[in-house]
């Protein structure tokens, strides 16, 4: 069986990574699902991008059920993520570009944040 180095290392990293970490990876993933999805959209090709927007609601959905309820910013991050996976699913059924951009915007907004907060907890420590 062919093994691919880079699937290797990747698996490696995953691994290896803080729980900050992963959750980086996983707005990063999001970003990247999004932004295949709005491709897709923008070429008509609603099959590819209905499967991005499934694996960018999947990691939506896994912040959601990953959330300590006992912090107060939960219930609001839980609200937002709500608010995205519902922006994600009237993209989807649209077929709209503009609401794609505005879901981008903001998991790009989240993930800048969480960024900034490893930043700030690195630097704290």
């Amino acid at each position: 069986m062919y093994n691919n180095p880079y699937a290797k290392v990747k698996e490696n990293a995953i691994n290896t990574a803080t729980p900050e970490e992963l959750t980086m990876m996983l707005y990063n993933g999001a970003v990247k699902f999004g932004n295949q999805a709005l491709i897709a959209l923008e070429k008509k090709d609603y099959l590819s991008a209905n499967t991005a927007i499934q694996r960018t609601r999947d990691i939506i959905r896994e912040f959601q059920f990953t959330l300590n309820m006992k912090y107060e910013i939960s219930q609001q991050l839980y609200d937002v993520y709500e608010y995205i996976i519902e922006r994600l699913s009237e993209a989807n059924i649209k077929k709209d570009i503009d609401i794609m951009n505005e879901v981008l915007e903001h998991l790009r907004t989240l993930r800048d944040t969480w960024k900034e907060a490893m930043k700030i907890a690195r630097a704290s420590r």
